[in-house]
């Protein structure tokens, strides 16, 4: 009771006392920056690398202590060399300098960041000169993989750009060590995790697997500060992270991996805390959660009390999204109308030409916003309309949008449900939604597939899920090792086991291998 008590005295402090003095901790926060996000793209291909470029500016001058990276700062696994070059490039010319860090770190480093060879922050080595240090967990787009279980921020921490910290080595359990960090009189917890599959970190919730752990000093005067990425809305049964989950000391989340800007800190009820969601500073899709205004934030800690100021971002491509349902349109055609599908695409492009219009009055003023927008118009064709020829409208505004390609999406609801048949012929094609591609992960097409498959092509010496990592790694990851050392690996355990069963003869092996 008493905790809770003084839970409520971490109110939100208002502009006015929002002093910057020696014991005000001024953090940037941001997440999802993709960076290398559709870099061959002629028109679109700089747009992660200017943002990242804003907001290393933007944490300059304002002076901050630190900035807090919410995962994916890279949008491939392996991100090519331009993108490490001009991500190593930036953190050099705007993180290293002479401006002294003025916060002290009072936790045990070794733990803190447990995946490098330099298990210290980087602005206390004394051989680089760090003038704003970056604090960074990472996401699934830039998650450790491979025999080291290495990831592409690794490297920058072996480079002394960023402090990589949240990497939870264990599978079993999940132990979240605190950075301690005071400034003057002000004491900050930042507990963070990388991301994790959704479906096991769920698992090891419900089944008290993850601690937090607490400070020994006086608990009650820490800012508790976590950082997590993982899915805030429900995308199935477990496939999510639900609020409640989160330890109720906590002060606040700063949650990474949606995408949607919703950075005003909201309460959540039943524990109290606030949760940030700055969402992604690059669309990396054209749905209706990436078109809300792109900000980061400017975190003040004083105390126990916050205040997060919302900073716009001015590099940011514009993006529009509208849905039309042609059925709504009577008064103009109906499917039997003549040249009805003429009329439709007229329709259409008077709806692009006004978001065009409405997005040429709003960069008015805006030098740095780029010209050509993204444009998206969902056309519901439900009601024996027919859809158009799309290539043929995106050739009249290739000058003027910077995804001609797909402008318009074609959808449909559907009609009736058509049931699978049975399992052995599934039909693929009624499986997947041509709209839905990118939901398809490829770990179920390989569960898919063994279930559908018939008795003598099971997997004996492989599992499923062990596969489905693989070619999910190897797929997704462009790790080409994957599969081999999966298979290396499994060999080598067989063999091992077999030897010390003292099995020889073929037939023994076989039914050993059907037994393990």
């Amino acid at each position: 009771g008493n905790q809770r008590l003084n839970r409520a005295s971490c109110i939100v402090m208002s502009s006015e006392n929002t002093l910057d003095d020696e014991d005000t901790f001024k953090i940037l926060i941001s997440t999802d920056i993709h960076l290398g996000y559709l870099e061959k793209d002629a028109i679109r291909g700089s747009d992660s690398f200017n943002t990242l470029k804003e907001i290393l500016e933007c944490a300059k001058e304002n002076q901050v202590d630190l900035i807090l990276l919410g995962g994916d700062l890279f949008h491939e696994n392996k991100p090519s060399r331009r993108c490490l070059h001009s991500c190593i490039t930036m953190m050099r010319k705007y993180c290293m300098g002479d401006s002294p860090v003025t916060f002290n770190i009072l936790s045990d480093q070794t733990i803190n960041f447990n995946t490098t060879q330099f298990p210290w922050v980087n602005y206390q080595d004394e051989n680089l000169n760090i003038s704003i240090p970056v604090f960074s967990i990472h996401g699934n787009h830039d998650d450790p993989t491979g025999a080291e279980g290495l990831c592409a921020l690794d490297l920058l921490s072996a480079s002394g750009l960023v402090n990589h910290f949240g990497h939870s080595h264990s599978v079993e359990r999940i132990e979240i060590s605190p950075i301690l960090l005071q400034k003057g009189s002000t004491k900050l917890a930042l507990y963070g995790l990388g991301s994790i599959p959704d479906e096991r970190l769920h698992r090891m919730f419900v089944n008290k697997q993850v601690t937090m752990l607490r400070p020994k000093e006086d608990r009650d005067n820490w800012f508790n500060l976590f950082a997590i990425h993982q899915n805030r809305s429900k995308h199935g049964p477990t496939n999510y992270i639900p609020e409640q989950f989160l330890d109720d000391f906590i002060d606040l989340v700063v949650w990474g991996h949606e995408h949607e800007c919703l950075i005003t800190p909201t309460r959540n009820e039943q524990q109290l805390f606030y949760v940030t969601q700055p969402g992604s500073s690059v669309a990396t899709s054209l749905s209706p959660g990436e078109a809300a205004k792109k900000h980061i934030g400017l975190l003040r800690v004083k105390g126990r009390k916050m205040c997060l100021q919302k900073i716009p971002l001015k590099t940011v491509r514009q993006f529009f999204i509208q849905d039309v349902v042609l059925a709504d349109y009577e008064d103009l055609f109906t499917p039997d109308t003549p040249q009805v599908t003429k009329k439709v695409e007229n329709l259409c492009y008077a709806k692009v030409s006004e978001m065009l219009e409405e997005a040429e009055r709003e960069r008015l003023g805006c030098p740095l916003t780029p010209e050509k927008p993204l444009i998206r118009l969902r056309v519901d064709y439900s009601g024996g309309f027919e859809t158009f020829n799309t290539s043929r409208f995106s050739q009249k505004f290739v000058d003027r949008v910077a995804n001609p390609k797909d402008i318009i999406h074609f959808l449909r609801k559907r009609e009736q449900k058509e049931g699978v048949k049975d399992e052995f012929n599934v039909d693929y094609n009624k499986l997947v939604k041509p709209a839905a591609v990118e939901g398809l992960r490829v770990e179920d097409l390989v569960k898919q597939y063994f279930e559908a498959a018939e008795q003598k092509v099971q997997l004996s010496l492989l599992t499923e899920q062990g596969m489905g990592k693989a070619i999910q790694e190897f797929v997704d990851k462009d790790e080409k090792d994957a599969i081999e050392e999966l298979i290396t690996y499994q060999l080598e355990k067989t063999q091992r086991h077999l030897q010390s069963r003292g099995v020889t003869t073929e037939q023994d092996i076989d039914a050993e291998a059907r037994e393990s």
